[in-house]
């Protein structure tokens, strides 16, 4: 390396000092930035077999860390990047996103992989920037860290000049500053605190509220404020429901505990939000997912919200209070107005959503304990939710996936997490790929099926090679088979043979593709060999693929409406 100071030295010193500890990337992107890293730290250079699918192990390291999830790709990959970061945005995941770009020098003349990539970006980032001098590395890598991580957290974009990002190569003016923004490391970097009289006010509500629910959103994840809400409805009473990006900051032990909410949901948490004289919401955008578009609960429900986005109160809900604050300055506060003689008037309201619990398991028992062969998918849920360790971190797909563990699996223990894809299928294996490089030492379980393996099994070889030891678990039933009641309608009905076409897939056994490819591959087709398989996968520590094989016509529970 050369002694004089250049931009990829400035570059990979500040990414050390943000706490980077992995980058996700398809080569060649920033190559003299990645062979500064091998001199001057142990970041690992994860290269991925796709831009997307490193987008999706930044996004789960980042929702698995609370720290930035960095991805890079050279300028003919940046569109691929840009849609994996879809998810990111979504979910509101603090991820940096590196990438080459045009230079200016040969823009408009038909340089070799020349697109402008710039615009594919502005609808999924907070920040999207160029970066065409190296003097510039410090002030927007700092602005790239710190905007990604403030406020509701969300994806960002620095394109870096020349199709590999070769404006690393400049030298360095040694005259500039290259501080490091502390408050640009980690979410929250600030926490907003709530005006005082909307507290009181809300509280007030509260307090003589008879019926009462809390509905829990990813914000209270972020602002790692779970205890906060289990302690203020076990004072007051109150029962809680949560979105799915809420779903691990009440475990499945409080009593109070209803299930997530919305459209890929239990039903007792929506009987029970449609029951509730009052809805305090938390750290949520009040999407369509959370309230089955909008109708969960209804419109005119008594409600009240609290979010760190002052723009999402009252955006699809009216308000009796709006309070913009960090949702664990605002429980904090609001502890101190709790009424704890007022608790008692809603125990015939904890009985009734008690009712709808036990119901909720009594309708479903039969499923989660069924010993059909193949295999029923809310029996692997089941099973998952009895045997996993405390400190397991659950990685979860969307379609069917999302739909099964929502709302079949239970968290048990405090110390356990849940992420889920926020739309993209697939999603699911590499995000747990990023999460076990941001907790190596938990377990790390992936919950998907056979539709959503096939985009990603390339990186079965990725885990391999950096000896990323998570767990898969993969529900194959050959189909896509969310899609079934779609094409049974369309087909009035009674689908042909050719309709299938549209979502089914030939069988494969993945456990002989993962062992050929280096992983441990255990293919499990009797429910009863599930629990054995599980506990084995989690006790080798290497990369596992537990491919389950399950019933094609085994739909996942519809949305409760009332």
């Amino acid at each position: 390396m050369s002694n004089e100071l250049t931009g990829a030295k400035v570059l990979a010193k500040m990414l050390v000092d943000y706490g980077v500890t992995d980058i996700f990337h398809v080569p060649a992107v920033l190559r003299t930035t990645m062979a500064e890293l091998e001199v001057i730290s142990n970041v690992r250079r994860i290269h991925a077999h796709g831009e997307a699918s490193a987008a999706y192990m930044a996004d789960g390291y980042a929702r698995a860390s609370g720290r930035p999830g960095v991805c890079a790709a050279q300028i003919i990959g940046a569109l691929n990047l840009a849609a994996g970061l879809r998810d990111a945005w979504l979910a509101k995941s603090p991820v940096v996103a590196l990438t080459g770009g045009r230079d200016q020098a040969t823009k408009f003349r038909k340089a070799y992989q020349e697109v402008d990539d710039l615009p594919a970006f502005e609808p999924v980032t907070k920040l999207n920037a160029t970066v065409d001098s190296a003097n510039r590395f410090p002030d927007m890598l700092n602005q790239a860290f710190r905007v990604s991580v403030s406020g509701c957290p969300g994806p960002v974009h620095l394109q870096f000049k020349g199709n590999e990002g070769q404006v690393d190569q400049e030298q360095f003016d040694e005259q500039i500053p290259r501080e490091i923004h502390e408050n640009a490391i980690s979410v929250p970097p600030y926490r907003p605190s709530p005006d005082l009289s909307s507290i009181k006010k809300a509280m007030d509500i509260i307090n003589n509220a008879k019926k009462p629910i809390f509905v829990i959103g990813g914000g209270v994840r972020w602002s790692q404020a779970g205890s906060l809400v289990d302690e203020i409805s076990k004072k007051l009473k109150i029962p809680v429901a949560t979105s799915l990006n809420g779903k691990d900051v009440i475990d499945a032990n409080n009593p109070l505990n209803v299930g997530v909410v919305g459209t890929y949901s239990r039903g007792s948490a929506n009987k029970s939000v449609l029951a509730a004289d009052l809805v305090i919401f938390i750290g949520t955008d009040l999407g369509g997912m959370i309230t089955n578009f909008w109708t969960i609960p209804k419109i005119g429900t008594r409600a009240i919200h609290i979010d760190i986005d002052p723009e999402m109160l009252g955006r699809n809900y009216p308000l009796l209070v709006g309070i913009q604050s960090d949702a664990k300055n605002a429980l904090q506060e609001m502890l101190n107005y709790v009424d704890d003689n007022s608790a008692e008037k809603r125990l015939d309201w904890v009985n009734e959503i008690q009712g709808y619990c036990q119901e909720w398991y009594d309708e479903f028992r039969p499923l989660l304990t069924s010993d059909a062969i193949p295999i029923r998918p809310e029996r692997i849920c089941h099973d998952l939710s009895l045997n996993l360790p405390d400190n397991s971190f659950v990685v979860v797909d969307t379609g069917h996936g999302g739909m099964w563990m929502g709302g079949m699996f239970d968290l048990k223990s405090s110390d356990q997490n849940y992420i889920r894809s926020a739309g993209h299928l697939g999603w699911a294996f590499p995000a747990s790929l990023g999460v076990k490089c941001a907790v190596p030492d938990r377990p790390v379980i992936c919950f998907t099926g056979d539709a959503g393996f096939w985009y990603h099994i390339a990186e079965i070889e990725t885990a391999v090679r950096w000896n990323i030891n998570s767990v898969i678990v993969v529900n194959n039933n050959g189909a896509g088979n969310q899609s079934k009641r779609g094409f049974d309608r369309v087909y009035g009905g009674s689908q042909t043979q050719k309709a299938r076409e549209m979502w089914t897939f030939n069988n494969v056994n993945f456990a002989e593709i993962a062992n050929q490819m280096g992983a441990v591959g255990i293919r499990v087709e009797d429910p009863k060999d599930f629990k054995p398989a599980l506990e084995k996968a989690i006790l080798l520590d290497k990369c596992v693929i537990l491919d389950v094989v399950t019933d094609v016509d085994a739909l996942a529970p519809l949305a409760y409406t009332g």
